[in-house]
């Protein structure tokens, strides 16, 4: 059964994503903190095995990877950071942190498995999920060091794809807000994101069953030609106003 490493794969998108890679058979490695919400998705998932530990600790990638296996059909790195401040309330510690967790990490997760993933890549290539936001492209206030980091994500995307073909695929995806555990500081005031969700053509915030099937069709040999690309899962907020 061929595997795929999934960062952040214990809540939100990244559980989301398990259970619709889980759905289409893969076999999965989860890695991310907390050993019981580990174990205890690992034991609702069904083969799948886990690494805990730290991402902003350089040497959990390699130990991830390891633990997953000398073979790998994709990865996905559902990893990230809501940071939503004002320019002149933003720390350096804060932009720092932001691109530690959103751009390094993903840097970091994919060169430690580049190799894996060769060895695994099958007839349709092995495949790479990056998670970016429909900020990037949008330009919203108060976004300036999340955006900032989620578009060298983008970058970073389209650069690997280039690089890594054919053997490797690799695609981001750019949500908008969805109702995850991340943003729950958001979502949680009801009235709040009722004023969001009526923003977009689709007036509804996402689910996390939105963007995941998205990340398991990536993954998948269903998009085995389809790379470098950056695909909105943001009901139109990207690219419509239904509003004048």
């Amino acid at each position: 059964m061929r595997r795929v490493i999934i960062y952040g794969g214990t809540g939100g998108i990244g559980l989301a994503t398990a259970g619709a890679l889980r759905a289409r058979g893969y076999a999965l490695h989860l890695a991310a903190r907390g050993g019981d919400r580990l174990a205890d998705a690992a034991g609702r998932l069904g083969e799948t095995t886990f690494s805990a530990g730290d991402i902003t600790d350089p040497e959990f990638f390699a130990a991830a990877t390891e633990a997953a296996g000398p073979e790998l059909a994709g990865l996905v790195y559902a990893v990230g950071t809501i940071n939503l401040r004002p320019l002149g309330r933003l720390t350096r510690a804060d932009v720092e942190n932001d691109f530690r967790i959103n751009a390094l990490g993903a840097f970091s997760a994919v060169q430690a498995a580049a190799g894996a993933l060769k060895r695994g890549a099958g007839e349709g290539g092995a495949g790479i999920v990056l998670f970016s936001t429909v900020a990037v492209a949008q330009g919203f206030a108060a976004h300036a060091s999340v955006a900032m980091a989620k578009g060298a994500v983008e970058g970073l995307a389209l650069t690997l794809a280039a690089e890594l073909a054919p053997q490797i695929r690799v695609n981001a995806v750019a949500p908008s807000l969805t109702r995850t555990p991340l943003a729950t500081s958001i979502t949680s005031n009801e009235t709040l994101a009722q004023g969001i969700a009526a923003m977009h053509a689709l007036p509804r915030l996402g689910r996390p069953e939105d963007v995941g099937a998205l990340a398991a069709f990536l993954i998948s040999d269903e998009a085995a030609w389809i790379t470098g690309q950056v695909i909105g899962v943001d009901g139109g907020r990207s690219a419509l106003r239904t509003k004048g």
